[in-house]
């Protein structure tokens, strides 16, 4: 008989998936604070850090451009630290070149935004492989190293990615190095049971990073890990971008809109009419054609 290697994961074996913000329009403006070499120094360390705490630990990474996303680096297919930073950066390297000469006319929201929406969305496709492998595997967790802003164009495929981790039951952490908070990631990590950190000295990254989200699932349960003091929840509408505190819902499919609109652009459901308020009659309530 041949033996078979097989792995036993435990509880404390973790599947990171950690999205990379690699727009040069952002690192361009935060160059003096933290440039992007000295950022990505702070990140190898933590990953090396990552798949030392556990030999069965994987780490996969994401580069979130603003044209493109990609696959960058799997901790499961490299050995070695050298190799593993070699090869992580070279493939970050190629990627950075291809995404900027993609300039896609097309894009969501243009080049000052990242395709946050890309990267969630293959980090997600990535775990379900890794559910559907078999009944053993690392627990999953997605960190977003974001620092681009919101990119108003890309809410609903955002928010589809959320609530699709939160049914999967995969955590997603956000630590947010530009000058803003980020709404979206806010949201983010509150519905799906993740952390939200946005560290006050960028020069400290590594040990941020370190500290917070090299935890394990298991291990959370036991430590007090830091917690927003707010999160935004207000909504983009699909008319203008715009955040809005109030606005119209389509019935049909709930697009948000921040003025009353004929036909909702996205389903094609027809409105009626929106209801006009009688100065002579203020205790009455008009009838409008949606309510006949």
């Amino acid at each position: 008989m041949t033996p078979v290697s097989v792995k036993l994961y435990t509880d404390d074996v973790s599947l990171l998936m950690v999205l990379i913000d690699t727009n040069p329009f952002f690192w361009n403006s935060v160059k003096s604070a933290l440039p992007f070499s000295k950022f990505l120094s702070h990140v190898l360390a933590f990953l090396n850090a990552i798949v030392l705490l556990n030999q069965l630990n994987q780490v996969v990474v994401i580069a979130t451009g603003y044209n493109s996303c990609d696959y960058i680096f799997d901790s499961s297919t490299s050995e070695g630290q050298t190799q593993r930073a070699e090869h992580l950066l070279q493939k970050l390297e190629d990627f950075v070149n291809k995404d900027e000469s993609l300039c896609r006319e097309d894009s969501v929201d243009g080049p000052g935004f990242s395709l946050l929406s890309g990267s969630l969305s293959m980090a997600l496709c990535y775990i379900q492989r890794v559910f559907r492998s078999g009944p053993l595997h690392p627990h999953p967790r997605i960190l977003c190293l974001h620092g681009s802003p919101d990119g108003p164009g890309q809410y609903v495929a955002i928010m589809n990615s959320i609530f699709s981790a939160q049914r999967s039951m995969v955590p997603i952490d956000s630590c947010v190095i530009g000058a803003q908070h980020s709404a979206f990631l806010q949201q983010a990590s509150y519905i799906t049971g993740g952390v939200y950190l946005k560290p006050q000295l960028l020069d400290g990254l590594f040990q941020y990073l370190s500290t917070v989200f090299a935890t394990d699932l298991h291990s959370r349960g036991f430590l007090q890990l830091p917690k927003p003091a707010g999160v935004d929840f207000r909504a983009s509408c699909f008319c203008h971008k715009n955040t809005i505190d109030m606005g119209y819902i389509c019935s049909v499919c709930l697009s948000i809109f921040c003025k009353h609109q004929k036909k909702c652009s996205t389903c094609g459901s027809v409105f009626g009419q929106a209801p006009v308020q009688d100065s002579s009659t203020p205790d009455r309530k008009r009838k409008t054609p949606m309510d006949a």
